[in-house]
């Protein structure tokens, strides 16, 4: 377990920053807004729903709720790393502590579809919560980014815990 939990902070991370430093270069002559949106709201879904996803296809003999299991070790190390990450950088805490929660979430919900045979499917899923999120808390302003954050984060635990449910102790081959 400490495995998939170390795969969320030493392959997923750096594979997403690997990822980022050549979607920086497609977006030079951009204004600062457009780089931003397209960056956060619509490379970043796609590239680190992947990156958390990618140590799951290293598993072997597992049953459908070991693998959500593991997601969610994969998705709070990558969580823990990207907010430690913004902490220095000084953002506070409350705007970031929403992304603790979300992306072990997140990455269950695409395990769900590797576990079930339908990967595309709710790796979609994931990458929409995550667009919905990150979209939001860069067009809205006050507050509202916080509360939009809270709200999505609380539909993607939802969808999280009701897609655990149906996990079952059967072995994916």
């Amino acid at each position: 377990m400490v495995f998939f939990f170390l795969c969320g902070v030493i392959i997923s991370v750096p594979l997403t920053l690997f990822i980022y430093q050549y979607t920086d270069i497609l977006l030079t002559g951009l204004s600062t807004f457009t780089i931003a949106l397209i960056s956060r709201a619509f490379f970043a879904p796609f590239i680190e729903e992947f990156a958390k996803a990618y140590p799951l296809f290293y598993r072997h003999g597992e049953t459908q709720r070991s693998i959500f299991n593991l997601a969610v070790l994969v998705g709070l190390g990558f969580g823990i790393v990207e907010l430690l990450t913004y902490l220095s950088l000084g953002v506070p805490i409350i705007y970031r502590l929403p992304g603790l929660f979300f992306h072990p979430a997140s990455t269950a919900i695409t395990a769900y579809g590797i576990a079930t045979k339908r990967p595309l499917a709710f790796y979609l899923i994931a990458v929409f919560f995550h667009f919905a999120n990150n979209y939001f808390a860069l067009i809205l302003i006050g507050d509202l980014p916080l509360l939009s954050s809270i709200i999505l984060v609380s539909i993607t635990l939802y969808a999280f815990w009701q897609l655990r449910n149906r996990t079952k102790e059967k072995i994916v081959m």
